[in-house]
């Protein structure tokens, strides 16, 4: 008698380390679409995400990398570029009448002061519901740029900080 290869492909990603199916059920319990953000080491990436029982729905997206475009000059993945990407991701959500998600982190530790919670506060100022506790975000000295303003080749970045949000809040 020949023994069939048994293959344990539904928790496949559970066994690599990429998921925790019992943080997403809780998710999914809540029936809200979630804010899924995820970062690297170069940018910072968020989307508004909605479950199907064929595959999830990404609804909208924003990364810090399109903040080149609107005329971004430093980095994607420091305090000002996470929260100028949740500016532009909250007020996509707004357009596309999302009012409410729930936060997804994934498996990244949650940090206080993290760029995650940089780029929620961005999307709470735009409107964005989330529940979320206010001492977890970073100070609005961080959030703009100063603390890195020291350094004589980011002496300019509040300045371009402001501009790149009214670009963003206008458009």
């Amino acid at each position: 008698m020949k023994l069939k290869p048994t293959y344990r492909m539904p928790f496949k990603r559970r066994e690599l380390g990429k998921t925790d199916y019992k943080k997403r059920l809780k998710l999914l319990f809540s029936k809200k679409p979630r804010l899924v953000v995820r970062k690297s080491l170069k940018y910072i990436r968020a989307q508004i995400i909605e479950f199907d029982p064929k595959g999830d729905i990404a609804l909208i997206s924003a990364s810090s990398e399109e903040l080149r475009k609107f005329g971004w000059k430093f980095a994607c993945d420091n305090l000002p570029s996470a929260y100028l990407t949740g500016l532009l991701i909250g007020k996509r959500a707004l357009e596309k009448e999302i009012e409410e998600v729930v936060l997804d982190i994934g498996l990244c530790p949650s940090t206080k002061g993290s760029k995650i919670y940089a780029l929620v506060k961005g999307a709470l100022d735009v409107g964005l519901k989330l529940s979320c506790g206010e001492r977890v975000f970073p100070s609005e000295e961080r959030i703009s740029g100063k603390h890195i303003a020291v350094q004589e080749k980011f002496k300019n970045l509040p300045e371009e900080f402001e501009k790149i949000k009214g670009k963003i809040l206008e458009k």
